[in-house]
């Protein structure tokens, strides 16, 4: 049998052949599904069926404008996205959007499939075709499905984790927020912040500063006109009445505070204003469960360790160690390092907490984020209790960016700096005051009279001490070679 001729002459005029007409039906039909992966509706416009043709690329250059429009307004003006990624209602109609898109070009991919006369193809066309479109429409239509669901997520995450309310803004311009860690569970009776820090970020410029107040401070002072101040107009005195503490008795004394729904966390923010003479703006509770799973959701952190950490002591057995050097600790592990107590100082475990929190910051990058975010976000709905409204949330994470690019100042406000058992408080608020405009926070005397001897620093109340203060970190060195606790370490 001879091989049929791609064509052939009739009356001097050349005719398509079965076979010529087979391999163009067969391109058309795959042209048509490619036009509608990239300009939906066009496939219907050019085979004459215009009416949704039209419909779907006025829809198609409406959505394309408005990405790019945003796209545009996000890069000259970042506040704006991140007003509009923060607003529930906004991301509801950015959810509902997606799916509907997704249900359409699901429905342009079908009618293009159509349209390519598939009956009319040769079987193993019929079935490529089949394939592309399924593969095209599976793609598309599934990307914009995981994205509503991701915009879902956004906006359980804004709705559960913030707070209602008018914006609160900032305060003197700055951010003060209020990081208080505790162990949250049913079984809680008396909940005592194991750790207390006060994050100020500079509302402008994004410069941030941590100040890390020892749990044991004595006969901490309240801002005047406070319930706590009123109870304890000289300073949080009886027995056992730590700053920790403050928290227990505010929650035990319900009653002297008619209208406020977390007395412990309101009392705390008195006590933490009272030491450093900032106003507290904003307060977060986490529970340290919700601390690990959050870590675990970021993939880990890197840290350099100074010194041989335990897991467990007290009144658990000890089942290992955490090791010096550089580690990526998951979140079983950085928590223990954070709490650990066994043969070591509460000042210790502050400075590991602080070095935790600064890890975290680093490895919280835009795309890390992106990648993680599910785990990202379930793990943050741990976190027990923020005051922090809706409507502040976008100006904070624009201060967050600001700061992302700026090293973090970290102040602990334990020995020799401060002694927590007898803590000149004006002098405190002079400390925050001077870190807080950029500067050290110890004022060195003048050479002569009163000035330090080598090796000495000057204590709170002013009289010079052995310097029990570990050297800073010098680049290059490993932590347990500069003799300090801990480090965090990019990526």
């Amino acid at each position: 049998m001879l091989a049929q001729q791609p064509s052939e002459r009739v009356g001097g005029a050349r005719v398509a052949s079965p076979l010529d007409a087979g391999r163009a039906r067969y391109r058309r039909a795959l042209t048509l599904l490619l036009l509608t992966l990239v300009l939906p509706g066009s496939a219907q416009v050019l085979t004459g069926h215009r009416r949704l043709g039209r419909v779907a690329l006025g829809i198609a250059a409406t959505v394309a404008g408005t990405a790019l429009a945003l796209a545009v307004v996000g890069l000259l003006r970042p506040q704006v996205m991140l007003e509009v990624l923060t607003h529930t209602l906004a991301l509801d109609v950015l959810q509902s959007l997606l799916a509907v898109l997704a249900l359409g070009w699901l429905v342009l991919f079908a009618d293009a499939w159509r349209l390519g006369r598939p009956l009319a193809l040769e079987r193993t066309q019929r079935l490529t075709v089949f394939s592309v479109t399924s593969v095209l429409a599976i793609a598309v239509a599934g990307a914009l499905l995981v994205a509503s669901h991701l915009v879902g997520v956004q906006r359980d995450l804004v709705a559960g984790l913030f707070a209602d309310g008018a914006a609160a803004g900032a305060i003197d311009g700055r951010y003060n927020i209020l990081l208080l860690g505790g162990d949250a569970g049913p079984d809680r009776v008396g909940l005592r912040p194991d750790s207390i820090t006060l994050v100020s970020v500079d509302a402008v410029t994004g410069r941030t500063v941590m100040f890390g107040l020892p749990r044991n401070m004595e006969d901490v002072p309240f801002p005047t006109g406070t319930v706590m101040h009123q109870r304890f107009p000289n300073g949080f005195k009886c027995t056992d009445c730590l700053l920790n503490a403050v928290y227990t008795w505010a929650d035990n004394h319900r009653r002297l505070f008619p209208g406020v729904a977390e007395p412990g966390i309101e009392a705390t923010k008195d006590a933490v204003e009272g030491v450093t003479g900032l106003e507290v703006g904003y307060t977060v509770l986490v529970d340290l469960g919700g601390f690990q799973d959050l870590i675990d959701a970021l993939g880990g952190i890197r840290v350099d360790i100074g010194n041989r950490v335990p897991i467990g002591g007290g009144s658990a057995p000890i089942s290992g160690y955490i090791e010096p050097g550089v580690q990526r600790l998951d979140g079983f592990h950085a928590l223990w390092f954070s709490r650990s107590r066994e043969g070591t100082s509460d000042y210790d475990r502050m400075a590991r907490q602080k070095c935790v929190l600064a890890a975290m910051a680093n490895q919280l990058d835009p795309a890390q984020v992106m990648s993680r975010f599910q785990q990202i976000a379930a793990a943050s709905q741990k976190i027990v209790d923020t005051d922090i409204p809706r409507a502040d949330v976008a100006d904070l994470l624009e201060a967050a960016r600001r700061a992302s690019g700026q090293p973090l100042t970290q102040v602990s406000l334990m020995p020799p700096l401060v002694e927590p058992w007898d803590a000149d408080y004006e002098e405190v608020h002079e400390i925050v005051a001077r870190v807080i405009a950029g500067g050290p926070a110890v004022q060195r005397p003048a050479r002569g009279a009163g000035a330090q001897r080598p090796g000495e620093r000057p204590t709170s109340a002013g009289r010079p001490t052995p310097d029990s203060t570990p050297p800073g970190p010098r680049a290059g060195v490993p932590a347990a070679e500069a003799g300090i606790v801990c480090r965090a370490v990019e990526g």
